[in-house]
């Protein structure tokens, strides 16, 4: 197994702690959370990146690359709707998005063809990272007492943190309906 595969099967190790510690009530564990998190979507880039720079790229890396990203990131975001964070519609716009993408590449490979994430996904991807690395950060700091907990304070992150999700969930809704339009002929027998 090549340095990319292991940094992909690296990232998914990553998420039971990173879930655990999201979900714990202790001082430090949002900290650890963030952590963690900044890890996987570190060697996000840097499976990506070598893969592509040294030749590496394997059909086994350009299914389980997306699928893993998908697993960290929507483990966050499930975690994030259960502390309050981040409204359940958001989040089933996202896992529904994920799954019929995942779907849709299984039909893909069920024909013989491996379907490359896209660039439009791409920055799908780097929204939903920054979106989770946005309020694991809020969380954190909050956790430890070094944000001002004021109720002004409070709404001024919570706006922006909504206006960064709503800018995730379109980009992933379009970034759906795109790879959806580009691959019709998978299912245009149904």
């Amino acid at each position: 197994m090549n340095l990319p595969n292991r940094l992909t099967l690296v990232r998914l190790v990553l998420v039971l702690p990173f879930v655990w510690a999201l979900s714990v009530s202790w001082t430090w564990s949002k900290p650890i959370a963030l952590l963690l998190f900044l890890i996987a979507s570190v060697t996000d880039y840097a499976d990506g990146y070598i893969a592509r720079r040294f030749g590496l790229v394997t059909v086994f890396g350009q299914l389980m690359d997306p699928l893993v990203d998908k697993i960290m990131t929507v483990s966050a975001f499930i975690c994030l709707v259960a502390t309050g964070d981040i409204p359940a519609w958001a989040v089933i716009v996202i896992v529904s998005r994920e799954f019929l993408i995942t779907g849709l590449r299984l039909v893909g490979v069920s024909r013989g063809r491996t379907l490359p994430a896209e660039k439009l996904g791409k920055y799908k991807t780097v929204w939903q990272i920054m979106t989770v690395i946005y309020y694991l950060l809020w969380k954190s700091l909050k956790g430890l007492g070094w944000l001002p907990l004021s109720p002004e304070a409070d709404k001024v992150f919570s706006g922006i943190g909504f206006v960064i999700l709503m800018i995730t969930v379109l980009l992933t809704i379009l970034s759906g309906l795109t790879y959806l339009a580009k691959n019709r002929d998978l299912v245009s027998d149904v």
